[in-house]
């Protein structure tokens, strides 16, 4: 007859209340348990000059592997003398506790914004306790056994129930590693002053890519599955890109064309077509334009690497601007084009070199045209609002110093006629 090992655990665990030895295996595992806690409250005391990942994962981490550590050693130190059943429940208890913090805390590190991670570590904590209780009662190799009976064929390749589930945890587990390695190396290229923005965010995108093509295939390989059973699928994804999605791969590529050769670069500021603004992010797939009054345009990657890019900062970012007024034909045009000047000057934003300059650009039919040429060095912070600046200080100057903006007149000549008809 079989026995049953649940009940084999609670017989013996029985047992030990009988003699008496279950008290002092409680006994020293709160004992284990009170001077772990103590050592991770000093552990974490040391940390808190620190970095802010140190002290999380010293939180989370150093009380169950310190009390993992002293219940092993008490287990070690008191099984030649007492039973220790309840100290071998203990040890994979604080192990799978150790586990699960591990997890999310590598989740919490790779996913740093997600707000599901909650939810999910609950769910990471129940099936990791279940299983730990297949283990203890030695129920899991008979949950194995049955999940390997459910069998179905993927082409030539044979599958069990077991393996879906083996594979799915492996490919969770390797790709979070993935990630949180990825995460890693993209805080440390992001210190690296030296390196360009452009070529950082190049190498970090690079870097997950191909981190989670590495830990998809490696868990792959450990779960037992055949590549050869992807070529299928590779052979419809190359399929699907040669017709539907060739714009989505385009977008790739461009990102990737513009993010190596920086033509644009975050904190340019940019015009495509009637949009302008400032680049403020750069992904593989769209670009994104702040407008100074607040709007934010998405532009697809081809439409920067297909269409004319008016990059107002690329090698330089003075801007020129330029503003038109007309005055009347017998001003001083030298006195004016010098208040013109002033004005331009006397405005905060506008440089001194180079200096403001007044050109005489045509004779209309009211006025005599007179161009105001100035530059800034920040057309992030808007052009709009400097011109009206400018505008102001020339429109003041001229009402002070009696300078008149002629409007358009004409002038209606009114002659008299004979008569004519039978009025004659």
């Amino acid at each position: 007859m079989t026995r049953n090992p649940a009940l084999s655990l609670f017989n013996d665990l029985l047992a030990d209340l009988r003699e008496g030895n279950l008290f002092m295996q409680i006994a020293v595992v709160a004992a284990c348990l009170g001077v772990a806690w103590v050592i991770a409250r000093w552990w974490q005391g040391r940390q808190e000059e620190g970095a802010g990942r140190l002290r999380d994962a010293s939180a989370r981490l150093a009380f169950p592997i310190s009390a993992m550590v002293l219940v092993g050693v008490a287990l070690l130190a008191l099984k030649p003398i007492i039973h220790v059943n309840l100290l071998k429940i203990a040890l994979p208890l604080l192990g799978s506790l150790a586990l699960v913090r591990s997890v999310v805390f590598v989740l919490r590190q790779a996913f740093p914004k997600a707000t599901w991670l909650t939810a999910w570590e609950r769910v990471i904590a129940a099936c990791v306790w279940g299983w730990l209780a297949l283990y203890i009662t030695d129920l899991a190799p008979d949950v194995i056994d049955a999940m390997e009976s459910v069998q179905f064929a993927l082409g030539k390749q044979k599958l069990n129930l077991w393996m879906i589930v083996h594979g799915a945890i492996t490919v969770f587990l390797t790709v979070v590693v993935a990630l949180w390695v990825a995460g890693v190396i993209e805080r440390k290229l992001m210190r690296v002053d030296h390196i360009d923005s452009s070529l950082r965010i190049v190498g970090v995108r690079v870097a997950k890519a191909l981190l989670a093509v590495a830990a998809l295939l490696t868990s792959f390989s450990l779960v037992g599955i055949d590549m050869t059973a992807l070529s299928v699928f590779t052979g419809a994804l190359g399929v699907g890109l040669g017709l539907g999605l060739q714009k989505i791969a385009s977008n790739y590529v461009s990102g990737f064309i513009i993010l190596l050769d920086r033509s644009i670069r975050i904190g340019n500021f940019v015009q495509i077509g009637n949009d302008t603004g400032e680049v403020t992010q750069i992904t593989t797939r769209y670009t994104v334009l702040r407008h100074p009054g607040g709007a934010e345009f998405i532009v697809p990657n081809e439409t920067l690497i297909a269409s004319t890019v008016q990059n107002q900062t690329f090698s330089d970012k003075r801007l020129r601007l330029a503003t038109t007024i007309g005055v009347a034909y017998d001003s001083d045009l030298e006195r004016v084009s010098k208040l013109m000047v002033d004005a331009a000057r006397a405005t905060p934003r506008v440089l001194a070199d180079p200096a403001p300059r007044a050109f005489l650009v045509a004779f209309a039919d009211s006025a005599i045209n007179l161009e105001l040429g100035f530059w800034i060095a920040d057309p992030e912070e808007g052009r709009g609002n400097v011109l009206s600046d400018v505008n102001f200080a020339v429109w003041r100057a001229f009402r002070e110093n009696g300078v008149t903006i002629p409007f358009p007149q004409r002038d209606v000549h009114i002659r008299d006629a004979a008569p004519v008809g039978p009025q004659a």
